[in-house]
């Protein structure tokens, strides 16, 4: 079976579970449903394996056929100025190995006026990359509100609750009562992040078929994507980003006993603790490590039908995400995985958390005797970005199990 075929079984077990238990609901539910329900989901566990095994070999096969027939090769640096053969150029043969026209439009991208030591800032379709590989890495970052400034200056922004301001009935000719709303701010500074020093050998540098640009700009950019989201989801705020964590509000707190687990009423409650001016909107999520998820997608209603829905076609048009009581699911290996006291999951409206990214992403390329011994060159990306929550309406909870 292909992995298109694969993909739209997938689809259909998926779907036919949605059915299922849209069209029985409360005590309607039975011993059939759940059978069916267990089957549904067992087979969908073994076709997301399959087609990860499947993915793997297809891609190595397609790399193997581009190599022996030369494709790779085929697409020669040269002279070319565009912003991926220049970086190509660059990362594969360093400032010396560049043509002068590529030289030139290197210099213009340079953070400093010496070629050979400057650092390369990243041009529009390279950072796109990086800023892909970023977001590709999930968590915090790929449901916040994401936006760039041109520089670091400091920025605020201006917060004001207004979930508990209401108008007035008047009668006629009475004077309309005062009630000014309350400003305040929250500012949203930039860090510096780097990647540390990624090494790679000199034969994949001079091998015409690696794709050089793709490798490295990878590896860089989950490096960085792993450092900034554990600071967005459990950053205090001193010296570094706040994270969603830190800036959740309590929404629950497990009964006793509960430090390993939470009941389907907890999360009602977790769900409630929200505003529904919020929840309305239909933008909230759950968010949570993926132990944490283990733990809820063994959870039932009172009716004994399980709680969690599978997603289909995620991210395509028409396509459904995994969700949870009729939300979204996100996992992120930042957010505390259940214990004692642990804030485990979150729930609520994250595009009130802002990432700012300031400027581009600056790389450098190393060859000194330290990486020359070994035949290998390294590479190290900077990037500036911060990150706070911005609402002062409590749209962001969290569920905390119990101390014992």
């Amino acid at each position: 079976m292909s992995i298109q075929a694969l993909r739209e079984r997938r689809s259909a077990l998926a779907k036919e579970l949605r059915n299922v238990m849209d069209q029985n609901p409360g005590a309607t539910w039975n011993a059939e449903h759940q059978k069916k329900y267990d089957e549904n989901m067992g087979e969908i566990e073994r076709i997301d394996a399959d087609i990860s095994r499947r993915q793997k070999v297809l891609d190595l096969d397609v790399e193997r056929q581009l190599r022996d027939a030369g494709v790779r090769g085929a697409d020669d640096d040269g002279d070319k100025v565009d912003e991926k053969h220049v970086f190509r150029a660059w990362a594969g043969r360093g400032y010396e190995g560049m043509s002068d026209a590529q030289r030139q439009s290197f210099r213009n991208t340079m953070s400093t006026t010496t070629g050979a030591e400057g650092g390369y800032t990243v041009q529009s379709d390279v950072a796109a990359a990086l800023q892909d590989a970023m977001k590709a890495f999930g968590g915090v970052r790929s449901v916040a509100d994401v936006f760039t400034t041109a520089q670091g200056n400091p920025l605020s922004y201006p917060t004001s609750d207004g979930t508990a301001e209401t108008g007035e009935l008047i009668a006629e000719n009475v004077t309309a009562t005062a009630a000014d709303p309350t400003f305040g701010t929250v500012a949203l500074p930039v860090y510096k992040f780097g990647s540390k020093i990624v090494a790679v050998p000199f034969e994949l540098l001079q091998d015409s078929s690696t794709n050089i640009e793709a490798l490295v700009i990878k590896r860089l950019g989950q490096r960085i994507g792993r450092s900034t989201n554990t600071y967005f989801t459990t950053g205090t705020g001193t010296s570094q980003p706040r994270g969603v964590s830190v800036a959740a509000g309590s929404g629950k707190v497990g009964t006793t006993g509960q430090t390993l687990t939470v009941i389907y009423d907890d999360l009602i409650d977790l769900q409630h603790s929200v505003d529904p001016a919020y929840r309305q909107a239909g933008t909230c999520h759950f968010m949570m490590a993926d132990s944490s998820l283990k733990v809820i997608r063994k959870l039932k209603d009172g009716s004994s039908r399980p709680i969690f829905v599978p997603g289909y076609e995620t991210g395509r048009p028409g396509g459904e995400p995994d969700s949870l009581l009729g939300s979204p699911v996100v996992i992120n290996q930042d957010v505390a995985a259940m214990a004692a006291n642990a804030k485990s999951i979150l729930f609520g409206d994250f595009k009130f958390y802002k990432i700012r990214d300031a400027m581009s992403f600056t790389l450098f390329r190393f060859t000194d005797s330290a990486y020359a011994k070994l035949g290998q060159v390294g590479f190290l990306a900077w990037a500036r970005s911060g990150g706070n929550f911005v609402d002062v309406g409590n749209s962001l909870k969290y569920y905390q199990n119990s101390a014992t």
